[in-house]
Parts: C-alpha cells; structure tokens; sequence
C-alpha cells in the first residue's frame, strides 16, 4: 500500500528517466495532476494526460523530456527532483521564506490554500504553505 502518493511519483518519473523509458503511468490523484501541469508548464515534462480505466478508475500519463545529446544518446531534462515535505515531518514556509532554487534553474512546487503553483508564484501572490517538491 502506497502511503505518500507525491513521493512514489517522483520516484517513478526518477527512476523511469534513470530506465530510458519515454512515459510513466500510475494512478490519477488531483494532487498529482497539479504537480506534474507544473512540471509540464516548468518544461521540465513533455506532457500529461489523463486516461480513463472504467468509471471509478483513471491513470495519468506522463511523457518524459530528455536532451538529445546525439542520434544515440540523450539526457534527462531532471537532473534531480525530490520530496521536501514528507508525511513524518512536513515543511510549511511563508511567502517571504520562499527563495529560487538553483539560482534560478530549479523550481520548487508549494501547496497553497490558492492551489498547487510554483515557490515563484506563490511568492509573487504572497501566500505561503507546504512546500511539496523541489526539481532541478
């Protein structure tokens, strides 16, 4: 049984890049569909969709990004992507706490009571709240 839903589809998108693989499928959850539009909207995903099982079931369905490097070889966009608040201990900041990731070349994804966003727009609105990953 699954207990964190956030920290097994990173887990998946981490360990599917690490396999080559071009799409991981796991289970449709509201939560998880707004972090990986983030990450889709951060370019960070080449795409999400949301396939329906029968009635009562759904699957989200993401496309990796990778960097061609040549005809034969390619990189993973991800260079690391990783739970910050966990269910043992969880992270809550407030808007002024909010600073870039990597300078700038990494995003972190915050939970608000406006919505699942960016640490940046979160910032920008001045809300704060669970800081759910960081990716880079």
């Amino acid at each position: 049984m699954i207990t964190d839903r956030i920290a097994d589809m990173l887990t998946r998108i981490r360990n599917a890049q690490g396999a080559g693989h071009d799409v991981v499928r796991l289970a449709y959850s509201r939560v998880r569909h707004s972090v990986a539009e983030i990450l889709v909207q951060e370019r960070f995903l080449e795409s999400v969709s949301v396939e329906r099982i029968d009635d009562a079931h759904s699957d989200l369905v993401l496309r990796l990004r990778y960097r061609i490097i040549s005809p034969t070889h390619r990189d993973p966009v991800i260079s690391h992507i990783g739970r910050v608040s966990r269910p043992g201990q969880r992270r809550y900041v407030r808007a002024a706490d909010i600073h870039p990731i990597r300078n700038g070349y990494g995003v972190s994804v915050v939970s608000t009571s406006r919505g699942v966003m960016t640490g940046a727009a979160a910032r920008k609105k001045g809300v704060g709240g669970e800081v759910i990953c960081e990716v880079w």
